[in-house]
């Protein structure tokens, strides 16, 4: 699998197996959430966090960690979220997108 860093939002981004993953850090939880605003084509590493949301910063759309949902309009269709694993101080995500949506 090939990782690489990329970008330079305010959270680190990377591209694990040519997709953009955005890692947020909400107290103490870790989310890997699909780079890219669903509305906007803009980099969502770039957004507010408030609790378990990221705001897209060019149109104010909301997402929901967790689960990649909308939860403000203009974007009605949702982002891929990804499971993450934190082991032996190394953080592990898998792009296979979870299914709890």
């Amino acid at each position: 699998m090939q990782v690489r860093r990329t970008g330079k939002g305010r959270r680190p981004t990377f591209e694990v197996e040519g997709v953009p993953v955005s890692l947020v850090l909400t107290g103490d939880e870790v989310f890997a959430i699909h780079d890219v605003c669903s509305h906007s084509a803009v980099s969502l590493s770039e957004g507010e966090v408030d609790g378990c949301t990221v705001e897209c910063w060019l149109h104010g759309s909301r997402f929901d960690l967790r689960t990649g949902k909308p939860l403000d309009p203009p974007a009605t269709r949702p982002v891929m979220v990804y499971p993450v694993r934190i082991e032996g101080g190394c953080v592990y995500v898998d792009v296979v997108p979870r299914s709890d949506g």
